[in-house]
């Protein structure tokens, strides 16, 4: 056989996507799924008891509990993407080390670029999808969460009634005590005090119940009677009825609009700092995705003694260290301390730097250098 293959042969002869590939890529997917799944449930989990509480106390209804916990589950999933990538990584690149697969490897003339090239294969796919999740997904949910939020602060004094329990209606214009109340929200023995449009007027009645009709949401009473008058004074009416009838005032609240649900149009063009700073926190998610993959490579490089998790450690102080920078260079574009431009690169330039120097130190800066000159000339 001969030695001096035609040039472009090996090139020819390879598949695109080879066996090492698909061992990484089918690690990473698989590993990456599970590492997800943990932090979501962790980090929805926490949000979860907030919104619960608030559920509990009224602020929140019961309709648009799960709704509002789907939406923020898909929002924590855009956001953890990136670490759950980079853990992932590190994980199945640990594995491969202790399982004497790098030595395989190595030892067949692979190297950085090998490794690089089954995980970008998966990474950068992924990265782009992140792109649409983080500029427009997740804007979406967190749009929708306002929304829904909105709306049950607007009808939270409805959902406050609880047997044995004075409650405010109509920011106090009406006081509500209800003795018990059955399962189909039938209330009984009533006692209100309707102070509403400049009347006073206490309410006793054995059935009450809520009803929407086209005009509002009214409360109708029950074989009961109403007392009309100005306390300390003897000027008085008390009125029987079968029947009676109060319109709730519906309550308006003002539109809270949070930075993170705005569309990206409109941050686009927008020449605002505040705006500018939140474009650049959803650019950071892919691009965060897409560098911490880099670095991964070699720091998950570990003795075969030191097991999976041997890097672990470092791999949580690089990612808490790079999301802090995140943080606090959007506070710094707020601020105007640094300039717009600093801020969309700098922590991103730093973090590449890192993956550089990690490269060097793993093969050598002679390697690195005949790499560089490689890729430039």
């Amino acid at each position: 056989m001969e030695a001096d293959w035609p040039k472009g042969y090996k090139l020819g002869q390879r598949k695109f996507i080879t066996v090492l590939d698909k061992m990484i890529i089918k690690d990473l997917i698989k590993t990456l799924l599970s590492v997800l799944m943990v932090i979501v449930v962790i980090i929805v989990s926490r949000k979860f008891i907030r919104i619960l509480d608030d559920a509990i106390s009224g602020q929140v209804s019961n309709d648009t509990l799960l709704s509002i916990l789907g939406l923020k589950t898909i929002v924590a999933a855009v956001e953890f993407l990136p670490v759950a990538l980079f853990m992932a990584v590190l994980m199945v690149m640990g594995k491969m080390y202790r399982d004497h697969e790098m030595s395989a490897v190595f030892s067949a003339g692979g190297g950085a670029g090998i490794l690089y090239r089954g995980l970008f294969l998966l990474v950068f796919p992924l990265t782009l999808m992140i792109v649409g999740l983080s500029l427009y997904v997740a804007p979406w949910a967190e749009s929708e969460v306002d929304k829904l939020m909105q709306k049950s602060e607007e009808s939270a004094d409805q959902r406050g009634i609880a047997e044995g329990k004075f409650t405010e209606f109509s920011q106090g214009d009406l006081i509500f005590y209800v003795e018990k109340i059955d399962a189909d929200k039938k209330m009984h023995k009533v006692f209100v005090q309707n102070s509403q449009h400049g009347n006073l007027a206490v309410i006793n009645a054995e059935v009450a119940q809520f009803k929407d009709l086209t005009d509002g949401r009214y409360i109708f009473f029950e074989n009961g009677e109403q007392v009309k008058g100005l306390p300390g004074t003897l000027n008085y009416v008390i009125e029987r009825f079968a029947e009676y009838a109060v319109r709730i005032e519906a309550k308006v609240s003002a539109a809270i609009i949070h930075r993170q649900s705005l569309n990206v149009e409109l941050l686009w063009d927008s020449k605002d700092r505040v705006y500018i700073a939140e474009l650049q926190r959803r650019f950071s998610i892919p691009l965060g995705a897409l560098l911490l993959s880099f670095i991964a490579v070699p720091l998950a490089q570990i003795s075969p003694r030191g097991g999976v998790y041997g890097n672990m450690l470092v791999g949580f102080l690089i990612y808490f260290s790079y999301g802090n920078l995140i943080r606090v260079s959007e506070g710094w574009v707020i601020n105007q301390t640094i300039p717009p431009w600093l801020g969309a690169v700098g922590v991103d330039l730093l973090l590449l730097l890192v993956g550089g120097f990690m490269l060097a130190r793993l093969y050598g800066w002679q390697w690195l250098l005949i790499k560089a000159k490689g890729w430039v000339f």
